[in-house]
């Protein structure tokens, strides 16, 4: 089911804007809360893979794009949501993961992600050839990039002809933030200039019709651009409308368009609510689920560790530490400071790049631990509003581990469904 994807264009055209929360994450807990949240309403759930995440090799998660649609329908059977309401998207596909790589060997690699993405049934695709690969300047030409984008969507409009799949809808552009975050405090992030982005658009529109592309651009729902939102490993900087005024009219020209808004995470309700209205109605979030997962996961670490004699003092976030020391290479580079500074921010950053290390062997296995020392206990009501304060009671209170999880999850989703209006499609 896209049609709410399709008709964000028409709904803010027409007076009544509409959006629809981006859930970007392949953690189970995640995946639930979103899942049981559209299951709850009947409503449609988007959940988006990324390159890096999942590709045909494997991607750092372990899967496929047919593994990842399996994996997320099967948490959807569990949860009693029929399956043509869970919509899959792939982001920024593209050489990324093989950048390094010479251009062509990159190329042909992001070719056979593309066509692996779209017969597995991923239907909304965002096409991000942006950067270099080997030998080639870190940030390429416009034209450039929209030349590969296009050859990319040619091999999506093959795949889903060959696979009797409807045609993909497209996402283009690639001003977006830095994935994952910034790796400084940022005081501001300048909006996308109006110029640029009319001429990204209509070099995309020229460039696709180029390579017999004009029915595929009729397809592209929307751009990536910057409406000034970001966040760093300490710091948000929230989203100024009048700062981006000029950028969202650009779409009065361009009636089938709207932006898709990247790294959301942690805007108030009031600025993801004021982002749909002036034309980013996709509403992209990851690691602000994550970080409310792993805020969840220690307080209930902390609740263990006050309550139950022999499980010891946060024994979860002491492996994490030992895990993240041992194996740095998600979090080195993008976190800076002294030995402390360090430390907080391998564990409480707003990055959350802490979020890469949950499925290792050591973190399932302290995971595993907290929940058998907590299987079968009641946590006293003062020490839940001592470490879970900011969860409603009633949704923690007598439940399991998992439950309280899938809480801590849905809060903030339930800030997005209020800002895209989802709960009452």
């Amino acid at each position: 089911m896209t049609g709410i994807l399709e008709n964000l264009a028409a709904a803010r055209r027409s007076g009544k804007p509409a959006g629809i929360t981006s859930v970007c994450s392949a953690h189970p807990v995640v995946l639930r809360a979103a899942i049981r949240r559209a299951a709850a309403g009947r409503t449609p759930v988007l959940i988006e893979a990324t390159c890096n995440q999942v590709n045909h090799l494997g991607g750092y998660t372990g899967m496929t794009p047919r593994d990842f649609v399996s994996f997320v329908n099967s948490i959807a059977e569990e949860e009693g949501l029929p399956r043509e309401l869970v919509i899959f998207g792939g982001d920024h596909l593209g050489p990324n993961p093989w950048r390094k790589e010479p251009a062509e060997e990159a190329l042909t690699k992001a070719a056979a992600m593309v066509e692996a993405y779209v017969m597995a049934g991923f239907r909304k695709i965002h096409l991000d050839a942006s950067m270099g690969c080997a030998g080639e300047p870190a940030a390429l030409d416009d034209d450039t990039i929209a030349n590969r984008a296009a050859k990319l969507a040619v091999v999506a409009e093959k795949a889903a002809t060959a696979s009797g799949l409807p045609k993909p809808l497209y996402i283009l552009g690639t001003e977006v933030p830095v994935p994952g975050g910034a790796d400084h405090v940022l005081d501001t992030v300048a909006p996308t200039q109006p110029q640029a982005a009319r001429q990204t658009i209509d070099l995309h529109r020229e460039i696709f019709a180029r390579h017999g592309l004009s029915d595929a651009f009729e397809r592209v729902i929307a751009f990536v651009v910057q409406p000034g939102v970001e966040f760093g490993s300490d710091n948000v900087v929230a989203y100024d409308p009048q700062a981006a005024t000029a950028l969202s009219a650009v779409l009065d020209a361009e009636p089938q368009l709207v932006f898709e808004a990247h790294s959301t995470d942690y805007q108030t309700q009031a600025a993801l609510t004021t982002l749909v209205c002036d034309g980013y109605p996709i509403l992209k979030v990851g690691p602000g689920l994550t970080f409310a997962y792993r805020e969840a996961l220690y307080a209930l670490d902390m609740i263990a560790s006050e309550m139950i004699g022999d499980y010891g003092d946060r024994p979860l976030a002491r492996t994490m530490e030992e895990l993240m020391l041992s194996s740095p290479g998600d979090w080195r580079g993008h976190y800076h400071g002294d030995d402390i500074t360090l430390r907080l921010q391998r564990h409480y950053s707003y990055s959350d790049r802490i979020r890469y290390y949950w499925t290792r062997p050591e973190a399932l296995a302290a995971v595993s631990a907290l929940h058998k020392a907590l299987d079968g206990k009641t946590i006293p009501e003062p020490l839940l509003r001592q470490y879970l304060g900011e969860l409603p009671l009633a949704a923690v209170a007598g439940k399991d581990m998992e439950e309280v999880l899938v809480a801590a999850v849905d809060q903030v989703l339930a800030t997005y469904h209020a800002a895209t209006g989802e709960d009452r499609h």
